[in-house]
């Protein structure tokens, strides 16, 4: 393990089931009982699901049909996301308080890096211990933080004793940690790459660590690398706190499926305006207009276009995405219809961006 690792301090905070946190905090009748996030029992995906709802099986992105048969008695709930973000902002409030180094991952997990900190405590252990109770006593809501060496191994490490929990990895537990770790557990190894792990005979770190760089480049390409050296603990990627935002989006899924382009275009210009508020929100703009649409089959479709100037106005968004959904005829109804925009000015701030005016 590189000398230039071994004294960082990494700390990954994770909210426990926070969008449905807020909404038992905020609601009490819904303390105790399983809830989710988004969808419904006739439709609709589930954005977040209570502990008590994951109990039976129910878990972010099943749908609400599912959520409904693991857990008959499951509250669905409309997500709020500007409250999620009001105690989001908060939280992150308080991380900084302890360190400049706070790399949000999302609304609710984040990357501190305490090596040097604010409160000058040597021991990262404490200060996640802190911050936590800090988050319980301010917010009333619970968090379970990793602390290690580096951001994947605190990652992996702070899902280990939720809810409420925190683990600690030293930096003489690491290489063990790491070999006997579930394969399965290793954080960006999919389903997909963990069966094909499986199949070559590997089950844990120590298996994986037994493979040749040749061995996982072969059968993993580019990632075979990252493998090599996350499982012997290297893994140099710094805490940024100055993430650029690479694309800004607003998408709605409906409660009855869409088959006319016109209930579309109401329905993309309440999208737009969203998309809008958000952009301004970031200060930024962008080139690439990208139209999503997801039909009830559950087949997903992008559809975009380049223009020669950053743009950031809900009207001339619109206009573009009209252009695309014009484009090519529907394959089927509409259940999920987004706006996104990327190529971004967040690199070329001496751009003006760009509002026009239309002729009326």
């Amino acid at each position: 393990m590189p000398d230039n690792t071994k004294n960082r301090k990494i700390i990954h905070i994770d909210m426990d089931a926070f969008y449905a946190s807020v909404e038992q905090m905020d609601n009490p009748k819904l303390r105790g009982k399983p809830v989710a996030v988004g969808g419904s029992e006739s439709r609709g995906v589930v954005a977040a699901a209570s502990y008590e709802a994951r109990k039976f099986g129910v878990r972010s992105a099943i749908s609400g049909v599912m959520a409904k048969k693991y857990c008959p008695e499951i509250i669905f709930v409309k997500p709020r996301f500007d409250r999620y973000k009001e105690i989001s902002s908060k939280i992150q409030e308080i991380f900084h308080e302890y360190t400049d180094l706070v790399e949000p991952l999302s609304l609710d997990e984040a990357y501190l890096d305490v090596t040097q900190n604010r409160k000058g405590n040597p021991s990262a252990s404490l200060l996640a211990e802190e911050i936590r109770g800090r988050i319980f006593s301010e917010l009333g809501l619970t968090a379970s933080a990793g602390i290690s060496i580096n951001k994947f191994v605190a990652k992996i490490a702070s899902d280990y004793n939720k809810p409420n929990g925190q683990k600690t990895v030293n930096p003489d537990e690491v290489i063990s940690f790491l070999e006997e770790l579930p394969i399965r557990k290793f954080y960006g190894v999919g389903k997909v790459t963990t069966e094909k792990m499986y199949q070559l005979g590997i089950f844990t770190g120590v298996e994986l660590k037994n493979k040749s760089l040749e061995f996982l480049e072969k059968h993993f390409g580019k990632a075979g690398k990252f493998y090599f050296n996350v499982v012997r603990g290297i893994h140099n990627s710094e805490v940024k706190s100055d993430r650029i935002t690479k694309s800004v989006a607003a998408e709605h899924t409906f409660d009855v499926n869409l088959s006319s382009e016109i209930f579309m275009i109401e329905k993309l210009e309440s999208i737009a305006i969203t998309l809008e508020k958000r952009l301004s929100k970031h200060k930024v703009a962008g080139k690439t207009i990208t139209l999503k649409i997801k039909y009830s089959n559950f087949a997903q479709q992008t559809r975009s276009k380049t223009v020669p100037y950053f743009i950031s106005d809900k009207g001339l968004i619109l206009e573009i995405v009209k252009e695309l959904l014009y484009q090519e005829r529907m394959k089927d109804s509409v259940r999920l219809l987004g706006i996104s925009l990327s190529n971004l000015n967040t690199e070329e701030k001496k751009f003006r961006v760009v509002q026009l005016r239309f002729a009326f």
